[in-house]
């Protein structure tokens, strides 16, 4: 005590205070009032819905990833692995599926079979009108055998059917008492938890392990979002970004960048209910004037590779090494006279986007080349979801969008189905086709995998060449992100499972 006395009695009075009130306060303080580690990450557009069974877009299924746990998952080859649950073929129309361990979700409650259940009969009711309900249709019945176990019969064999059930499981008691209160506050078992959403450019979770605290800052100019990184208030970025302020943000010693292949597809889409897009010459004569070669390497820095379809050229259902429509405006023009348009008989048409100024400068781009052909565009530009509200109710003649996170050939009925107009699902453009339409029929009819990919490689090459949607390239999956952010890994389809595992070595609240 005589050593420690004299070394106190010769601070300052003000230091000896700050100094007892630091010790105090470090027993007193609740745990959850301690300094927790958080980690801001910037979107050029807020989801649309936290509920998982509604879900479409692209930031919302991200999000959702995080919030809600599923049965299954996909590994980088496109196969199904369990996720929440195993599961077993007890003759090809009956699966069943086991729960993994014990899962509980946020408010402490149990999730168990009852739940699994309830989440798949809620899509299966035509009356909710979930997007998802055409991805289970072949589900007949659902049995659960104990708290932990699941049977799915279904009206048909369904080789691929492990690889649908990836919704994110909901508590049956919400989906019963209130289901449209998950939209604004959901309800989960995900390594993050939901803490508030206060209004539309502010959103904020937890991760479950730690209490550490991730921010969505929604930032719609990308000039904003990039100096709101390099100023510190913004930790980490992906995508949504011109390719200039990524050599500029580059060039900042504070900022490091990350960069992998991805298989997010960019396309054109047509609205096929209209009388010049309905010809496969009209929109055969578009997909030859766009020079996408020219754009990835000019405009968006060589982050992207040509499409030749809707899934990756290494997915076992996809176009394989089958090229896409190749730049051509000599034919395109002459394909456009055939089709009986010319200066006599201009081609006008309306273009929408939404309002991100990449997204708006490719629009330029289409609209300069469509023009060295003979088409004149009108370009429309909305706040996102104008847009989008705008696609999915056929508002449209062209748009430009992206399709997000693709795994299952399901990809084909869902978009390219004549019974998937929305809310059915997702074919946008109204597409017809009696062959396509029979053949993703025997698709589901297939007792094996191989028979499938034979009809998926025919259902691929029909679309290249009948056009419904002009796939133009694979984004590149790209972030940035301050020095003292680590851990953070990229994912092909550009979801945000690396919040999981990031660390912020400076930023903390309270």
């Amino acid at each position: 005590m005589a050593a420690i006395t004299p070394a106190i009695s010769a601070l300052p009075l003000n230091m000896f205070v700050r100094t007892t009130l630091s010790v105090v306060l470090f027993f007193l303080l609740p745990m959850n009032a301690w300094p927790q580690e958080v980690v801001r990450m910037g979107l050029s557009t807020a989801p649309v819905t936290l509920h998982p069974l509604f879900a479409t877009d692209a930031v919302s299924e991200r999000i959702d990833r995080l919030l809600y746990e599923r049965l299954v998952d996909f590994d980088d080859r496109y196969r199904p692995v369990p996720a929440l649950a195993d599961w077993e073929e007890i003759d090809p129309t009956h699966y069943r599926f086991t729960l993994r361990g014990a899962h509980r979700f946020h408010d402490g409650t149990p999730l168990t079979a009852a739940d699994v259940q309830a989440t798949y009969a809620y899509v299966l009711d035509a009356a909710h009108a979930s997007p998802h309900r055409q991805t289970v249709s072949m589900i007949a019945e659902i049995k659960t055998q104990n708290e932990r176990q699941i049977d799915f019969i279904l009206t048909r064999p369904d080789p691929l059917f492990p690889g649908r059930m990836t919704l994110g499981i909901v508590p049956a008691r919400v989906l019963s008492a209130d289901a449209e209160a998950l939209r604004r506050h959901p309800l989960g078992s995900g390594p993050l938890r939901f803490v508030a959403w206060p209004d539309e450019t502010h959103l904020i979770l937890e991760r479950v392990a730690d209490h550490a605290r991730v921010e969505f800052l929604v930032v719609p100019n990308p000039v904003v979002r990039a100096l709101k990184i390099a100023r510190g208030e913004i930790d980490l970025l992906q995508g949504d970004l011109l390719p200039e302020l990524y050599r500029w943000l580059q060039q900042r010693p504070q900022i490091r960048l990350q960069k992998r292949a991805g298989d997010t597809v960019a396309y054109l889409g047509f609205n096929m209910d209209d009388p010049a897009l309905r010809d496969v010459r009209v929109r055969t004569a578009i997909a030859q004037a766009i020079d996408r070669e020219a754009i990835i390497h000019q405009v968006l820095d060589g982050d992207a590779r040509p499409a030749n379809g809707v899934l990756p050229p290494n997915h076992w259902a996809g176009a394989g090494d089958a090229p896409g429509r190749r730049y051509d405006p000599m034919a395109a023009r002459a394909v456009l006279a055939a089709a009986g348009y010319g200066p006599a008989r201009p081609l006008r048409l309306v273009y929408k986007t939404s309002s991100d100024p990449l997204r708006v400068r490719l629009a330029s781009i289409f609209q300069q080349q469509l023009q060295d052909v003979g088409v004149e565009v009108d370009l429309r530009s909305n706040d996102w979801g104008t847009f989008y509200d705008d696609i999915k109710a056929g508002r449209f003649q062209m748009y430009g969008l992206s399709w997000v996170g693709l795994k299952l050939p399901d990809i084909y009925r869902y978009a390219f189905h004549s019974g998937s107009v929305p809310p059915a699902g997702a074919n946008r453009g109204r597409y017809k086709s009696g062959q396509v339409d029979a053949l993703l029929d025997q698709a589901d009819r297939a007792d094996s995998v191989d028979r499938q990919q034979s009809i998926y490689h025919d259902i691929a090459a029909i679309l290249l060449q009948e056009l419904p949607i002009v796939p133009l390239w694979y984004e590149d999956v790209v972030a940035v992100m301050r020095g003292d952010v680590r851990g953070y890994t990229l994912s092909p389809d550009g979801n945000y499972d690396g919040l999981v595992t990031i660390r912020h070595g400076g930023r903390t609240n309270n």
